[in-house]
């Protein structure tokens, strides 16, 4: 059923037909009721139907249980590493204690691999190959802070280093 007037005219058909069933009386009463209830039945399924088939825009209920697409979630290993960037840049103790030492690891993996190097056993192979700048921010016996609260290492420099690092 496509327009207003041939639903209109469907049902007209099924009075019709209600009344000719009960004028020429081929069947009880009851059940020319019976079958045309069946009739407007069917019409209505039909208009349903018809009405599901051409809906585009879905209804508030459909929009609400449609979930939102979930956002790629960072790594968690990612996260870690750039919450101790920031931290040992912003606090001398935090570098000290966590973001040297995971630099350190990481070029005392790259000598030993690429070089044959060990960073505390030829310490003056492993400053040859840094550099003097990212050795003194890598070296073992690297002192302490004086300053704990003081600023940690600058942002460059530890770009730096870990660009060293990655070249080896």
């Amino acid at each position: 059923m496509k327009s207003r007037a041939g639903r209109v005219l469907a049902v007209v058909v099924a009075i019709v037909a209600l009344v000719l069933l009960l004028a020429l009386r081929p069947l009880s009463t009851s059940r020319a009721l019976a079958i045309w209830t069946l009739l407007l039945a069917a019409l209505a399924l039909l208009e349903v139907a018809h009405a599901a088939r051409t809906e585009t825009k879905p209804g508030r209920f459909e929009t609400a249980l449609r979930r939102k697409p979930a956002r790629p979630q960072e790594p968690v290993l990612l996260k870690r590493a750039r919450r101790q960037l920031e931290l040992g840049i912003g606090s001398a103790e935090y570098a000290h204690r966590r973001l040297l030492p995971v630099l350190r690891a990481a070029a005392a993996a790259k000598l030993a691999s690429r070089h044959g190097v060990e960073l505390v056993r030829q310490p003056e192979r492993a400053r040859e190959l840094l550099g003097d700048e990212t050795w003194s921010l890598l070296r073992p016996d690297r002192p302490a802070p004086a300053d704990r609260h003081a600023r940690g290492i600058p942002r460059a420099s530890v770009a730096t280093a870990i660009e060293r690092v990655e070249a080896l």
